[in-house]
């Protein structure tokens, strides 16, 4: 559905966690909405360009400490599941998001709103994720912490990089969006939305046609890929730190990827040119969307995003 405004192209644009909290920063709100602020004005050049926006971001970093929160004060207030943490953690971006652009556009004299809507991704119980569960999450523990974690819950903990244990959590495939109507919605009603947040809060659905919540960690740049396909985007636009995904990358031998077709791209997957924790995720979501609509899709740096969608920078993954 598209609202009675002309745009050259409507554009999903997945933003990192990161893109609000860089390494090294503590994390506080002023620090998060200053970052956001920097954002949305970078952001707001692609919609003055005439295109419409479409925004979806990561919740790593923030995620990450709600839950850390949780766990510190569990002596004085329960312990939230993952996916409550994951829910808190989009409400927050997703209001410093909207928030932030529409200020900017109040400021430019432009009536747009952003508008957030925290959503529920549907996963399968069936997905092979649940049986082999990869992402770390939360705080660090002691072996023996460990054992105690897993013989009383029954979570699945493994060792991180000789730093301690950490509980892993199932990453599985978005299939679906419960407010998938409420997006397409707002689009049509000219707003600018952000949703999916942090790949949506994971919830199955029951024989009855309830949704209850899963501990589970969607990957964001898959979810884009499906929120692309279903509000009909003519672009996918993944940020990232770089303006280019690269071969060989922080090696002599690096050399940045510029227009690739699909077929380039799996074979470069296949080689293991990309890694399983950073651009692989990216390259993947980005080849399914162009398999999928025979659009374009690009991965680049959110200043170089602008001329990206022109195809004169950034990594352009084609049919």
């Amino acid at each position: 559905v598209r609202n009675s405004r002309e745009f050259e192209m409507r554009v999903v644009i997945a933003l990192g966690g990161n893109a609000l909290l860089q390494r090294g920063q503590k994390g506080t709100w002023e620090t998060q909405a200053a970052n956001m602020d920097a954002t949305a004005e970078a952001l707001l050049k692609i919609h003055e360009g005439g295109h419409e926006v479409v925004l979806t971001h990561g919740n790593g970093p923030q995620v990450g400490a709600i839950k850390l929160q949780n766990e510190a004060a569990a002596h004085v207030s329960p312990d939230m599941p993952l996916f409550v943490c994951g829910a808190m953690s989009q409400g927050m971006i997703g209001f410093m998001m909207a928030q932030s652009i529409t200020n900017q556009l109040r400021l430019k004299g432009d009536d747009t709103i952003a508008s957030c809507i925290v959503t529920q991704t549907i996963v399968s119980p069936e997905d092979p994720a649940f049986q082999n569960p990869t992402k770390p999450i939360g705080r660090f523990y002691t072996a023996e912490e460990a054992q105690e974690v897993m013989a009383t819950t029954g979570k699945t903990m493994k060792e991180d990089a000789g730093r301690g244990y950490r509980i892993i959590v199932p990453s599985p495939t978005p299939i679906d969006f419960v407010e998938l109507p409420a997006i397409k919605a707002l689009l049509a009603a000219g707003q600018m939305v952000v949703s999916s947040g942090g790949g949506g809060i994971p919830v199955l659905k029951k024989a009855d046609g309830t949704f209850e919540g899963v501990d589970a960690v969607i990957d964001k740049d898959l979810s884009a890929n499906y929120l692309a396909q279903c509000v009909a985007a003519d672009r996918l636009v993944i940020l990232t730190d770089v303006p280019f995904a690269c071969i060989n990358y922080n090696t002599p031998e690096q050399k940045n990827l510029e227009t690739v077709t699909v077929a380039e791209m799996e074979a470069h997957v296949a080689a293991g040119a990309f890694a399983a924790g950073s651009m692989l995720p990216k390259v993947l979501a980005c080849i399914r969307f162009v398999k999928a609509t025979g659009n374009r899709a690009i991965i680049t740096s959110l200043h170089s995003a602008v001329d990206a969608l022109a195809g004169t920078t950034g990594t352009q993954i084609c049919p």
